[in-house]
């Protein structure tokens, strides 16, 4: 690894988005932000470190010009290479180039220059004198036009100004740039001095390893919550006169910790990905806004009926297939076949009966034989459909944290398109589900405190993986466009309180 990181001050006209470009690049959302211009008057460092700690790069946020004009006239009359150093030394006491001479500093000292512009807004002679000083720098640089709106219109104007002082020229917003997007800005750093390809090449390659670490931790934090859901149980004493209500104390303690699993989810792949300040809150009609025990979020999450029936028909046949082994298959398969339309049944017409799994299940057990009291038992919920609705809760959840910028931060917008009526899951290529289902099959049929079926979870985990990738290279409209399963209506589950 490098013994030095590379440093790179982000300069411009104020109020151009250069804290919100720091501020993504190196997934700091800490960096303050401000819609007015000035905020920034002394220069900050903010590093991108790796998995331990190291710092890689190093970039730098710089007070906006403040008087480029009068800079850029002092400049053109004292031609030295040493013009930045004497300038700065000749004016630290005049406040009128207070910015001007801080936002210098790191330039004197070597750093590259990341220059920035708001690409909304037209060329004016301010931002032509501040290119100019940088040229005139004579320090690698590269232009970025953040598109901090959707306006277009002085785009190939900024280009084509672009092209007289700078060799690299990129497109960047800030507020949208996915995982791909500013890997592509960083790579792109490699032409803007030939000398300091070597370290930007090992600085990307370090930061790939990094976020290839954390994708294969995601993947075992969603294991996790899966095993832990759908594993749980609750117990509870209660005898003749209570039994109502022990029940629906069961039920809503029951509930409430399995949301707090899910919640605990939530909190690690935030802070997995760097979230201190940003907190996801569902658009209103989001299935993931609503209770996870309520009717509407079983109508259009999890598998749809049909797929359902194929899965508990694979199931049961498997273990049919288990109990016709037993028999030295004397049985000519009648355990197998049953077992397979029992199981197709039983999903096809019970499937979206979410209400049964928060029923007691029976598993009386007489405690005091003389006193007569006895316990109530919940779960372990080891439910085809809870598993695929749990999934699909995950995989709601995961694109908007995994590539919120973290120089944005206003909420997720609104506007997301009309309810799916199957879950994200139910669209995966059968493959997928294939893996899914055995996986869940291996979660379900292992003893207790024993670990899961090695191939079934490598085999889960390699779909997790195809996932997560396909979600850190998605452009921001894949993200925030995406057909979401929604719920319309909040109705809790019966006989439980909503979660």
């Amino acid at each position: 690894m490098m013994d030095q990181p590379l440093r790179f001050a982000i300069v411009g006209t104020p109020n151009v988005g250069k804290s919100s470009i720091i501020s993504t690049l190196a997934e700091d959302d800490k960096v303050p932000i401000s819609p007015i211009p000035g905020e920034t008057t002394t220069c900050h460092t903010y590093p991108i470190t790796i998995g331990d700690g190291q710092t890689i790069i190093e970039f730098i946020d710089t007070p906006g010009f403040q008087n480029p004009r009068g800079t850029l006239d002092w400049l053109e009359e004292h031609s030295d290479k040493e013009a930045i150093s004497f300038f700065r030394a000749e004016h630290s006491e005049l406040d009128a180039f207070r910015h001007d001479n801080e936002l210098l500093r790191p330039i004197a000292e070597g750093a590259g220059v990341i220059y920035v512009v708001d690409g909304s807004c037209p060329i004016s002679g301010d931002n032509r004198a501040e290119m100019e000083i940088l040229r005139l720098s004579g320090v690698p640089r590269l232009a970025i036009i953040n598109m901090k709106e959707d306006n277009r219109q002085y785009l190939a104007s900024w280009k084509m100004e672009f092209s007289r002082h700078f060799n690299i020229v990129w497109e960047f917003n800030a507020h949208r740039a996915c995982f791909a997007e500013r890997i592509a800005l960083l790579e792109a750093l490699k032409g803007i001095k030939q000398e300091w390809q070597p370290a930007i090449e090992q600085a990307v390659s370090a930061i790939r390893a990094d976020w290839e670490k954390r994708l294969h931790y995601t993947s075992d934090i969603i294991c996790s919550l899966l095993e832990k859901a759908l594993s749980y149980h609750d117990v509870i004493d209660c005898d003749e006169n209570n039994q109502k209500k022990k029940e629906k104390e069961l039920q809503n303690r029951f509930c409430g910790k399995v949301v707090e699993i899910e919640h605990d989810f939530h909190e690690q792949i935030r802070s997995l990905f760097k979230h201190n300040i940003f907190n996801y809150q569902p658009p209103p009609d989001s299935a993931l806004r609503r209770k996870l025990f309520s009717k509407e979020v079983w109508q259009v999450l999890g598998l749809n009926r049909t797929q359902l029936s194929i899965a508990a028909a694979a199931l049961g046949a498997g273990v049919g297939v288990g109990l016709d082994a037993l028999c030295s298959g004397l049985t000519f398969g009648i355990f197998t076949t049953g077992m397979a339309a029992a199981g197709a049944a039983s999903a096809y017409f019970y499937g979206d009966d979410f209400a049964r799994l928060l029923r007691p299940s029976g598993h009386w057990r007489l405690l005091w034989p003389h006193t007569g009291r006895t316990q109530l038992q919940i779960g372990p919920l080891y439910d085809l459909q809870f598993f695929f609705v749990l999934l699909d809760r995950v995989l709601i959840f995961l694109p908007y944290v995994i590539n919120w910028a973290h120089g944005r931060r206003e909420p997720p917008p609104s506007n997301i398109p009309p309810a799916t009526p199957e879950g994200y899951a139910a669209r995966w290529p059968e493959e997928w589900r294939k893996h899914a289902i055995n996986y869940f099959k291996a979660l379900k049929n292992r003893k207790e405190k024993e670990p899961v079926d090695g191939e079934a979870l490598q085999g889960f985990q390699s779909v997790l993986m195809e996932v997560l990738n396909k979600i850190s290279n998605a452009q921001e409209n894949d993200i925030f466009t995406v057909s979401e399963p929604q719920a319309q209506q909040d109705t809790p589950a019966p006989e439980a309180e909503s979660n």
